[in-house]
């Protein structure tokens, strides 16, 4: 799993008839030090989140398959949870707002 921050939405008019009616996201990966992760990545999106939403990813695959409920299904990412807050265990703050 992953922690991302949604930076926008992605709109298909064509798509996998497995994809239908799902929301995808442009999600960008973090470091614990909120900067960016490499590049930034479409994800399913199971919980309603939005665009400035710190989320939770399911990666790989079956993962990410069965965690937004749509099994043989052509997707490497799902958006499972909309995260309200970081606890590192060495005290230091996690950057909730997006890096400048």
């Amino acid at each position: 799993m992953l922690i991302a921050r949604a930076i926008g939405e992605v709109v298909a008019t064509r798509k996998h008839p497995s994809h239908e009616g799902m929301k995808m996201l442009l999600v960008q990966p973090l470091n614990l030090d909120g900067s960016n992760r490499g590049d930034a990545v479409i994800a399913v999106d199971s919980v309603g989140a939005g665009v400035g939403n710190l989320v939770l990813l399911a990666t790989e695959g079956y993962s990410a398959m069965s965690s937004v409920n749509r099994m043989n299904s052509p997707l490497d990412m799902g958006v499972i949870g909309i995260i309200d807050r970081v606890d590192l265990a060495d005290g230091a703050p996690f950057p909730l707002a997006p890096a400048d």
